[in-house]
Parts: structure tokens; C-alpha cells; sequence
């Protein structure tokens, strides 16, 4: 099983990464959000010549922040500097997106963005629609190594709902999954294996990713403790993030039966307070998987954490990791949360005991 890292990108994001790559992870994944944190070809490029080993992977890249020749042009210039060691994750965007105020790339905008940058990492001509017409485009002189489009990018999708699933099954993709639950991790890949079945593939051949943020407990230490709230709380906070903008769609009632509906409830009425009025998207995802806004700090408690983050001792996070590889997973990634970066030694420990 691969170890892996994620974390919001910044200038000095290759620190975390050569820390981690003496540590034995074998992968990091930089997040692409242009509002929240920094560029991810910079971070990706600063990692690239401070490293020699560990694989650096867009996670994800978001299609509408650049043109596909751009991140074909950005990856194999990675490629150049770090030859065999780039991964192209890329997914529908989330923060990116909801921070410019707007949806999800659709599936079929996606589909052909990664048809461009392939078809162009594969030192092809390809077409492309741009700016109203379709035009060939394609890299003119390789040779000259200004880029590498000799060793291959692997391509991986964040998918969640089924039709992503299936193109990813479709595209042969590596597949990337948020997991917060071991049961719920059963239910994900269990359902993913049955539709690269339905796609030609052998499930046991195919890469997937589980993506968590959590922390390695001290033994006594609570789940709600000032280290736990740091390192795993975004993570639910970004939940609540993702409810209430639903409710504020319509597409999610709100619930106050139980602890989650009630946070989700009191977190609306923070959000209807945010200015400005018509975009409150910038002050709901300030922080995003970064730390906890002072108003989110009394709403999430220690079973929020318990259950919905790899929050545990490490004996505990063995067995939870284990059960992961036991279902088919590959690759255990977990966010350094942003000034949290002694969890690395914490969760190198944990994977030097499996």
C-alpha cells in the first residue's frame, strides 16, 4: 500500500513535502483553489527540485481555473524537473468553484479537457474549441526538453456520484475517494469494483486513493482536544460547508434531531449574517480544510470527529487502515492541515507499525 499526503498548496509547501519524503510517503497531492491558497504549479515546481523520490500529483486540478493546453503544458514541465514522478488528479472542483460562485464543472466539460491534455501529454495533435472555433493544437519541438512528454502522467479523477464513476472505469483512471468511515469506505469501493467490472477491468489491477484528514490520539486524549479540532475538524466543518450551501439551493433540509442536523441549522444562521449578501460563498469557505472559524469552534464536537474523520490511536488507525487495504484500496492519503505539521512524524508512526 502507498502512504500519501495532501495539503492546500503554498511557496513553501516542498518543506512539507522532502519532510514527508524522508518520513517513507511515496505520494503528495497539492489542492487547486486560486482563492484559498497558493498556485499549485508553483508549490508543485518548489516540491519538484527539493525532492528525489516522492511522487507530486495535482489533487485536484479543477479544468475551469486554466486552458487544457496550459495544464498540459504545466504538467510536462513538472515532468521535466521531477522525470516519472507527476500524477494528474483532477475532479469537477469544489472550493475553486464555490469560491467564484458557481457550480461543478460538468462531467462532459471534463471528460473533454482530459481528452485534450492526454491526447497532448501523448505528443499528439489534438483540436481543441477555443474562443469559438476549433483549432489543432499540440507541443511544436518536445525534443528541445523544455518539457518531458516522454515518461507517463498517470491520471487520476475524483469521482463521487455514479456517472463519474463510470467514466473513470471508462478512462481506466486511478479512482480518488474521500473516506471518513471504514463502513462507508466498504459501501464506496464495493460499488466502484462493480462498475469497472462493467467496464472490462479487474478491479485488483485499478488504483484508488482514499483521501481522510484525522489525527493520532495520545493515549487519554479526547477526540474534541485542541490538536484533534485542529488537524481533523476542517474536515467536518467542510461538511457542514457543502450542507448549508445545499440548503441554501434548496436541495437539503435541515434537520435538528441530532447533533450534526443542529450544527448545520446554527451554521445557516452564521451564513445568513456573512457580508456581502450576494457573496456569502467567500466568507462560508474562508478556512476551508485550513482551521476553524471562531463561530465553527463551539459546533464541532468530538463525536462529529469520532465519526466522520480517521481520528483515533494509533493502534486503532492501523486496524482502520488495514481494513482499507484488505477492500482493495491502495494508497492511505491523509491532509497536513496548514501550521499542524508535526502530524507528519504522528502518522509516519502510525505506518511504520502496519
Amino acid at each position: 500500500m502507498d502512504f500519501g499526503i495532501s495539503m492546500t498548496t503554498s511557496a513553501t509547501s516542498w518543506q512539507v513535502v522532502k519532510r514527508a519524503e524522508q518520513l517513507g510517503f511515496t505520494h503528495a497531492w497539492f489542492y487547486d483553489s486560486q482563492l484559498l491558497c497558493g498556485d499549485i504549479f508553483v508549490g508543485m515546481g518548489a516540491a519538484a527540485v527539493n525532492t528525489s523520490k516522492i511522487k507530486l500529483c495535482t489533487g485536484v486540478l479543477v479544468p475551469s481555473n486554466r486552458i487544457a493546453p496550459v495544464a498540459a503544458c504545466g504538467l510536462a514541465t513538472l515532468n521535466q524537473m521531477a522525470p516519472g514522478r507527476v500524477e494528474f488528479g483532477i475532479g469537477t472542483g469544489f472550493t475553486a468553484r464555490r469560491m467564484m460562485g458557481t457550480g461543478a464543472v460538468t462531467r462532459k466539460d471534463l471528460k473533454e479537457y482530459i481528452r485534450v491534455v492526454q491526447t497532448m501529454l501523448g505528443g499528439k495533435i489534438t483540436d481543441l474549441e477555443f474562443e469559438g472555433t476549433r483549432r489543432k493544437i499540440g507541443f511544436v519541438n518536445p525534443e528541445l526538453g523544455l518539457i518531458n512528454i516522454d515518461d507517463p502522467i498517470p491520471l487520476h479523477i475524483s469521482a463521487f456520484g455514479p456517472k463519474m464513476r463510470k467514466m473513470t472505469a471508462e478512462l481506466n483512471a486511478g479512482w480518488i475517494n474521500f473516506v471518513s468511515a471504514v463502513p462507508g469506505a466498504q459501501t464506496d469501493i464495493t460499488t466502484m469494483n462493480e462498475t469497472r467490472k462493467a467496464a472490462g477491468l479487474d478491479p485488483a489491477a485499478c488504483k484508488t486513493m482514499g483521501l481522510t484528514l484525522g489525527c493520532v490520539l495520545r493515549n487519554g486524549e479526547a477526540y474534541d482536544s485542541p490538536r484533534a479540532k485542529a488537524q481533523a475538524g476542517p474536515a467536518v466543518a467542510m461538511i457542514i460547508h457543502n450542507m448549508v450551501e445545499m440548503s441554501e439551493r434548496g436541495d437539503l433540509g435541515i434537520t435538528t434531531d441530532n447533533d450534526f442536523g443542529e450544527a448545520v441549522a446554527a451554521y445557516r444562521r452564521f451564513y445568513d449574517s456573512y457580508e456581502p449578501k450576494d457573496a456569502r460563498y467567500l466568507a462560508l469557505h474562508s478556512g476551508h480544510l485550513l482551521f476553524l472559524k471562531p463561530e465553527e469552534e463551539p459546533l464541532i464536537t468530538g463525536d462529529m470527529i469520532r465519526d466522520l474523520t480517521f481520528t483515533a490511536t494509533a493502534p486503532e488507525l492501523r486496524e482502520r487502515i488495514r481494513a482499507l487495504q484488505d477492500m482493495g484500496y491502495t494508497q492511505f492519503t491523509v491532509q497536513v492541515v496548514e501550521g499542524q505539521e508535526d502530524a507528519l512524524d504522528d502518522w509516519a508512526g502510525v505506518i511504520e507499525g502496519l
